[in-house]
């Protein structure tokens, strides 16, 4: 049966390191740094395209509604329903000096 236990390998490539513990010369710290700078720029850039992403929908939705509120308040003809229920009762009410 295969053996389950990892094989050590003679090479260093991809181990994990402590920066504080292990003693590291000032370019391996400054490659250490490149890349986590690299790194980071990678991880922004997909932030910065969810974010637009999130902030176009979020504002469509906005101009959605605003644009349903204009169009409902639009529709709506209260004022002009009660405007013409009041004629019709002065029209239909006794004929006073006061009318």
């Amino acid at each position: 049966m295969a053996d389950q236990t990892p094989k050590e390998s003679g090479s260093r490539v991809a181990t994990r390191i402590n920066p504080m513990k292990d003693g590291l010369s000032r370019e391996q710290i400054h490659f250490i740094r490149q890349v986590e700078l690299e790194q980071w720029k990678k991880k922004t850039q997909k932030l910065r395209t969810r974010n637009v992403v999130t902030g176009l929908a979020i504002g469509a939705i906005v101009m959605g509604i605003y644009g349903y509120t204009f169009y409902s308040v639009s529709q709506e003809r209260i004022m002009d329903e009660i405007d013409e229920e009041a004629k019709r009762a002065r029209l239909q009410g006794p004929k006073t000096g006061a009318n």
